[in-house]
């Protein structure tokens, strides 16, 4: 008898659940969780969709160092500074992937997962496995694009995931710990989740259906079946799922696919300008109703924002009529944007509400300008004149990458970092950094690294 209550109240509240949830564009009809005779099941939906989400295998080699110890200048000289060589270290790993183009044979997932990868092979529900290529990847908003050439295919059609509200059901699907198509389900539990990774594009969709790794790159999608979001992260300390998940909203999923698409890349828009979110006490000082958006704290000269007329503390509000509540969110919605498209730009200017058109312009950097032979204690960098100012109103030198565990990195420079003085010295140029650090015994580095100041001994 109380078995029989208790599957009598899973059957109510799904059947509630199914009459008042919607996604996109209309309710859930009942026939789509429950057959005749039977308890309210969401198999139909699994059973048309799962055939979409493949598993994914990579093999492919990355570059460490021997030894750590060896980067450290006091052990490298009581030893007889002994060479640290970059050795090459063969890896296998394991993610998800989505079909969307059955014709085509394009598949979405992670550029994390096909990061490094001399072979990519993906398996499908019926076990059919093929070779991919990669059409092409993004880092900053971990996107990747891949292509198979394999006939029959299943694509799933993409949602709306802009209407996705916080309560909707959602249900994943993957290949967590390699245990493949593997289906979770929960409720989007919250939206424009960011600042999970300081150098991404993020506007997040956080839910608790169970995402473990292996899941990343599958499908997060609603109760009719369409692709909501690409699940790419998960918040735990112990690296399985607490009910904190992260997929990439299959809006932002459109916009970087058709650069991938039409380049292979992506050409990402500069507006020019440094930010802050907005706190409670910047709100009071500024005489802000509201603890949301982005304070203008620098603007570029010669930048999109100049031209359109934005000023330092202009509060940005909207980028293309959508909310921006805060740095992060600006930074990822212009971010996912084209050099030269043309953004409608919404700010609170003296307690008023202004709207403001930009050309978006370009990040991209100089080549040519990419400095080397700093010395050892600079290996696994790479530098260049930074195109825009920095918080305090002066140009400098962008680190415009570091590698993992490299001695640059070990000492704490980051990708990013803008270089602003050596030695307590101003630099404005590579010219002025090289020469500054090639007539110097001890470096100690000011580095301005997002909103804040920090310093990094090299030498």
């Amino acid at each position: 008898m109380v078995f029989q209550r208790q599957l009598q109240n899973l059957a109510l509240l799904v059947i509630t659940a199914g009459s008042l949830v919607s996604t996109a564009n209309a309710q859930i009809p009942m026939s789509e969780l429950m057959a005749p005779g039977e308890y309210p099941s969401l198999a139909p939906m699994i059973e048309r969709t799962a055939p979409a989400v493949v598993n994914i295998a990579v093999k492919g080699s990355r570059e460490v160092r021997s030894n750590p110890l060896l980067d450290d200048p006091v052990f490298r000289r009581f030893f007889g500074n002994p060479e640290n060589r970059p050795q090459s270290r063969k890896f296998n790993s394991a993610g998800s992937g989505v079909i969307i183009d059955a014709e085509r044979g394009y598949i979405l997932t992670n550029h994390h997962v096909i990061e490094d990868a001399d072979e990519i092979s993906i398996t499908l529900l019926d076990n059919r496995s093929f070779t991919a290529e990669v059409v092409g990847s993004d880092a900053g908003t971990d996107v990747a694009l891949i292509k198979v050439d394999a006939k029959e295919l299943s694509a799933l059609p993409l949602g709306n995931s802009d209407a996705l509200r916080v309560g909707d059901f959602v249900v994943a699907i993957g290949n967590p710990f390699g245990l493949s198509h593997t289906v979770t389900s929960g409720i989007v539990s919250a939206k424009g989740r960011s600042s999970i990774n300081r150098d991404g594009y993020e506007d997040f969709i956080q839910t608790d259906a169970s995402i473990n790794p292996g899941n990343s790159g599958g499908a997060l999608v609603n109760l009719r079946g369409e692709l909501v979001g690409i699940n790419s992260a998960i918040l735990s300390r112990t690296g399985g799922n607490i009910g904190i998940g992260f997929a990439i909203p299959v809006a932002m999923v459109q916009t970087i696919m058709d650069q991938l698409l039409e380049f292979g890349s992506v050409k990402r828009g500069l507006l020019g300008v440094n930010i802050l979110s907005i706190t409670p006490d910047i709100a009071k000082d500024y005489g802000l109703k509201e603890t949301s958006g982005a304070l203008v704290t620098s603007v570029s000269p010669g930048s999109a924002a100049e031209k359109a007329g934005i000023e330092i503390e202009d509060v940005i509000t909207s980028v293309n009529g959508r909310d921006v509540t805060d740095a992060g969110q600006l930074r990822a919605a212009i971010g996912v944007l084209r050099a030269g498209d043309n953004v409608r730009i919404g700010l609170v200017r003296n307690g008023k509400r202004r709207n403001f058109q930009a050309t978006l312009g370009t990040m991209d950097l100089p080549q040519e300008e990419v400095v080397a032979n700093l010395g050892e204690e600079f290996d696994g960098a790479e530098f260049a004149s930074n195109d825009t100012v920095t918080q305090n109103g002066r140009p400098g030198v962008l680190t415009t990458s570091v590698e993992a565990n490299s001695p640059a990195y070990l000492r704490g420079l980051r990708s990013g970092d803008v270089i602003i003085a050596v030695n307590n010295r101003r630099v404005e140029n590579l010219q002025d950094f090289q020469a500054i650090v090639a007539a110097s015994r001890s470096i100690i580095l000011r580095v301005q690294r997002g909103s804040r100041g920090t310093l990094v001994r090299m030498r």
